[in-house]
């Protein structure tokens, strides 16, 4: 639940008052005397009389905003008209269009963009498949696909309620790196279907963005996916967090005078985001990590992890120490500490212990594992999830500019080299003056982040 007034819960309520000079300003007090937060007013219609005002307020949550509007109501003469919630009415009828690039105004239009010119393509990528990608949608195009098992902390919430996030990717790809993403939501959890169905919808795509399909199911669909098709297949939930996080260590690591080299890590989480940095971080020279799951930290021959899992892989490359305890034990003396896992797991006495000039990234959302605030009474470089604090880990700094590079390049695969050099461009967006502990990342709005990290991809793709 958010403790602060948040976009996300944002009102907008037209009211009618008596005209009196303090009209406004009695509407507006009673909205900030109960938390909310007045982002926009607006009088549309004033008499000798009345007053009707449009007014736009941002509150903690939808139980706070019912409590706002009957505290207004109960205001004498004051009348609550209609009350819109914001975040619903950007999504009414969806988010997304396919619109043509051709105008179609003539009987001459329509043979060159349907029968019978269309003909003359269909058989031209008969004799060379290839001209797909430059005669069709498929040249600049990617799906977005789920199931519906892992969205953002939601947990299992299926396919037709996953459909909102996957519109709200799709729009993020065309935002930031003009590609048309599909969003493709799956109506079967089942592994060897939701390989099948994939390949079966392939031709029309230049790649496939993986989305919040849980473990540790991901990994086996997006392995198999990566064998069997032709076109790159990126697992954001563990590719673009893993790019991201490498990209602000980097610059963190700066910021305090450390090396990656020497520094201890330790991890919360070792599901699909959690053991993608942790591999990301090892080729880009990490050496020393702890990782710690919701049965504590993770070493090797811990009775629960079963043989050729993914869990045993993080036992095996992990923890050399053989440490046992718990994430409140593992956090003392650390270096670093990444949270991609749940809320509220450490306090600030935990990071008094980590070593000087300690680095948080507590990226759990909405609620991190510890509270920016409380993390930034003793560590020196603190980032989250959230778009309401600095530092913020998003992977929109990544897999727009990333795919961006794909596609131009024409690649079939990712390779490790690709993800690193994304990192290494998203981390030089932040130039050495601008460089300080509360800008180790740039802004998703940043206008160079896409085509940096583009062009980076590009290069190492043509390699």
């Amino acid at each position: 639940m958010s403790t602060a007034p948040s976009v996300q819960y944002s009102i907008t309520m037209r009211l009618e008052a008596p005209a009196k000079p303090t009209a406004v300003s009695e509407l507006t007090s009673v909205i900030e005397a109960s938390g909310g937060s007045v982002t926009a007013l607006d009088v549309n219609h004033s008499d000798s009389e009345r007053v009707r005002v449009d007014l736009t307020c941002a509150t903690r949550n939808s139980d706070h905003g019912e409590e706002i509007v009957a505290k207004l109501k109960a205001l004498e003469g004051v009348v609550v008209g209609k009350v819109s919630d914001r975040t619903f009415l950007a999504h009414l009828g969806g988010k997304l269009t396919i619109e043509s690039k051709l105008p179609i105004r003539n009987r001459d239009d329509l043979s060159l963009i349907y029968t019978p010119g269309v003909a003359r393509i269909c058989e031209a990528i008969v004799k060379d498949p290839s001209d797909a990608r430059r005669l069709t949608i498929k040249r600049n195009t990617i799906a977005v696909v789920t199931d519906g098992s892992a969205v953002l902390g939601l947990g299992n919430i299926g396919p037709l309620a996953a459909m909102p996030v996957m519109e709200g990717k799709a729009a993020l790809f065309k935002r930031f790196a003009e590609i048309d993403a599909f969003p493709i939501c799956l109506d079967t959890q089942d592994v060897d279907e939701i390989v099948r169905t994939v390949k079966a919808i392939s031709p029309g795509f230049a790649g496939i963005n993986l989305e919040d399909i849980s473990a540790p199911r991901c990994f086996e669909i997006e392995e198999r996916l990566r064998a069997e098709l032709d076109i790159p297949v990126f697992h954001d939930d563990q590719h673009g967090t893993a790019i991201v996080c490498v990209a602000a260590l980097r610059n963190a690591l700066k910021v305090v005078g450390k090396n990656i080299e020497d520094v201890r890590l330790v991890m919360s989480g070792a599901g699909a985001a959690g053991t993608a940095v942790l591999k990301l971080m090892f080729a880009a020279g990490l050496k020393n990590a702890v990782v710690a799951d919701q049965r504590g930290v993770v070493y090797e021959g811990r009775p629960d992890i079963a043989a050729g899992s993914t869990l045993e892989w993080v036992s095996q490359n992990t923890n050399q120490a053989k440490f046992v305890g718990t994430l409140k034990e593992a956090v003392r003396d650390a270096d670093v500490f990444i949270g991609v896992s749940a809320a509220n797991l450490l306090n600030a006495d935990d990071i008094a212990t980590m070593a000087k000039g300690s680095i948080v990234f507590a990226l759990a959302n909405p609620n991190p594992e510890i509270e920016p605030a409380e993390a930034a009474k003793y560590a020196a470089v603190v980032a989250t999830g959230r778009s309401d604090f600095p530092n913020q880990i998003n992977n929109v700094l990544a897999f727009p500019g990333f795919f961006r590079g794909l596609l131009d390049a024409g690649a079939h695969k990712i390779t490790e080299t690709m993800l690193l050099a994304a990192a290494g461009a998203l981390a030089d967006c932040v130039e050495a003056k601008e460089l300080n502990a509360s800008y180790i990342i740039p802004s998703v709005f940043h206008p160079d982040v896409s085509s940096h990290v583009a062009e980076a991809v590009r290069k190492a793709a043509r390699k």
